[in-house]
C-alpha cells in the first residue's frame, strides 16, 4: 500500500497503525501528488489511500494521472471533505472508496481491505451524495461531465480563469461587465469547494475542462 498526504504526522501515524496488521504493508509514503504518481509506478501497489488537499498538485489532478499509468492500483480518498463536488468528482475519476479522517482505525482498515479485495467502501455522507444521485437522477442531470454543477457561463468563466486570464480580460473576451465576472467565480468557488484561483485551475485540468 502507498500512502499518501501532506501533513507528516497523519503519515507517521496511519503507517504505525496499518503496518501492525499482519495482512497490510505499507511500501511507501508520498507528500505530493507528483511523489505519489512516481512511487505508484515505482512500487506497485495494489492500494494507494491518498488525501485530496495537498499542494503542488490536488488528490483529483493526481487520480486522474494514476488511473491512467497506474491503472491497477485501486484508491480510497481519505480527506477531512464531505463535499458533495468533491465526492462526485473523485468517484467520476476513478476512485474505489471515500473515507472521512474522523473514521475510526479499525474502520479504516476495513476499507481498505475491501477495496483490495475487489469491493467499494464510502463513508456514511459519501453514501448519501451517491445514493442521491441514483434515487433523485432529475438532480444530477449532466453530472456525467466535468463541472457539471456549473452553468454553461461558469464553465465558460473557469476555463478562462485556469488559461491564466485577469477578470478585466474575461469581461472584455466575454463582452459582459467584470463585477459579472466577479460573481461567476464567487458562485463557482462556492459550488466546487475550492477558494483560490490555484486551486480552480487544477481542478480544471484534473478535469480535462483545459488543455493545459
Amino acid at each position: 500500500m502507498l500512502l499518501v498526504d501532506d501533513h507528516p504526522l497523519v503519515l507517521e501515524g496511519i503507517k504505525s497503525h496499518l503496518s501492525a496488521q499482519a495482512d497490510l504493508e505499507v511500501v511507501g509514503i508520498a507528500v505530493t501528488g507528483q511523489e505519489a504518481i512516481a512511487k505508484a509506478r515505482q512500487l506497485q501497489p495494489d492500494v494507494i489511500l491518498m488525501d485530496i488537499s495537498m499542494p503542488q498538485m490536488n488528490g483529483m489532478e493526481a487520480l486522474h494521472i494514476l488511473r491512467r499509468r497506474v491503472p491497477k492500483a485501486k484508491v480510497l480518498v481519505l480527506t477531512m471533505h464531505d463535499n458533495r463536488e468533491y465526492i462526485r468528482q473523485m468517484v467520476r475519476l476513478g476512485a474505489r472508496g471515500y473515507v472521512l479522517k474522523d473514521t475510526s482505525p479499525a474502520e479504516l482498515v476495513r476499507a481498505i481491505k475491501l477495496v483490495h479485495s475487489g469491493e467499494v467502501f464510502f463513508s456514511p455522507s459519501a453514501s448519501r451524495v451517491l445514493l442521491d444521485e441514483v434515487t433523485h437522477p432529475e438532480k444530477g442531470q449532466g453530472h456525467g461531465r466535468p463541472g457539471s454543477s456549473l452553468s454553461d457561463r461558469e464553465r465558460e468563466v473557469l476555463v478562462l480563469i485556469a488559461e491564466g486570464h485577469s477578470n478585466k480580460a474575461i469581461a472584455s473576451r466575454l463582452g459582459i461587465g467584470v463585477r459579472t465576472i466577479e460573481t461567476h467565480r464567487e458562485r463557482i468557488m462556492r459550488k466546487l469547494g475550492i477558494h483560490s484561483v490555484a486551486g480552480l485551475t487544477k481542478y480544471a485540468i484534473a478535469n480535462e475542462l483545459t488543455s493545459l
